[in-house]
């Protein structure tokens, strides 16, 4: 094919290069599926601010996960720092 035409057909649907993921997005997809997980909470905090970036992302769907991901961490850092502050708090 020459640099003037254009693919047609089929072959017109068949993305020509690998779109290659951001980490943020990786991040993000990853994220979005554990329901369960045991982390230091200074690695929950850096992990909302690598997700930040996402949250402008041109996709909708990048956008959605990583507003969905940041509001879980979020809320679990809010309610591990309440317990935290309990006596007796485990």
């Amino acid at each position: 094919m020459t640099g003037s035409q254009l693919p047609r057909g089929i072959t017109a649907l068949i993305p020509s290069a690998p779109i290659t993921a951001t980490p943020g997005e990786r991040a993000a997809s990853q994220l979005l599926h554990l329901r369960t997980v045991e982390v230091p909470l200074p690695l929950l905090a850096a992990a909302v601010e690598l997700i930040a970036p996402q949250l402008e992302s041109e996709d909708p769907v990048t956008r959605e996960a990583a507003a969905d991901v940041r509001a879980r961490l979020l809320a679990v850092l809010d309610g591990a720092g309440t317990r935290a502050a309990r006596p007796g708090a485990g």
